[in-house]
């Protein structure tokens, strides 16, 4: 691979991993409502389960869903439930301080699955690959992804890191009731891209 490709990818990566999406948001939220550790165990297990994905597609999978539309129609069907059950959890959440309540944070498991049901995931793996590497060079691809999981994982965790910013200013329920309520909106309106792509 040329060393003047590894500018473009890192940019690349940079500008997919730290645009607002699902991910995203669950990363803001986690800041805000649990301590920063937990927040970067969901980080983490996002980050490997983008470059499993990342990988896979680099590998074919992608031409699979398209070969087959019954199993492109499935994860959309998945991904927008998905979406809509976190929405749901973050809309009813009172807002009530993590010191006061022991709720359980999304971990490690949930960011993995959450990127193979993520369409945003799935389209920066496809373009990323198509743009910068040649058909299925797996040597390539898996150089990506080694640039890629640095940049996407500090990428998310400055996502957890914002929202514990949030909560170190915004102190009263009332306010993260708001901020939850907002939260929940957008993922519900990620699922209403997902119905309408």
């Amino acid at each position: 691979m040329s060393v003047s490709l590894l500018l473009p990818m890192s940019a690349f990566a940079l500008a997919a991993s730290i645009s607002p999406g699902p991910v995203n948001l669950v990363c803001l939220s986690s800041g805000t409502h649990y301590p920063i550790a937990k927040g970067l165990i969901f980080v983490t297990g996002a980050t490997l389960g983008f470059i499993a994905l990342f990988i896979g597609v680099g590998a074919g999978l992608y031409s699979l869903l398209t070969t087959v539309p019954l199993l492109e129609e499935l994860l959309r069907w998945a991904g927008i439930a998905f979406l809509l059950y976190l929405s749901i959890k973050l809309a009813m959440d009172d807002g009530t301080l993590p010191e006061q309540a022991t709720p359980k944070p999304p971990g490690f498991m949930t960011g993995a699955l959450m990127q193979w049901l993520n369409p945003k995931a799935w389209i920066a793996s496809a373009s990323g690959i198509g743009a910068y590497t040649s058909g299925n060079d797996l040597t390539q691809i898996a150089m990506f992804a080694a640039l890629y999981l640095p940049i996407c994982w500090l990428s998310l965790a400055s996502w957890v890191y914002a929202g514990a910013f949030l909560k170190r200013y915004i102190q009263t329920p009332r306010l993260l009731v708001a901020i939850n309520r907002l939260l929940a909106v957008l993922l519900a309106v990620s699922c209403l891209y997902l119905l309408f792509t």
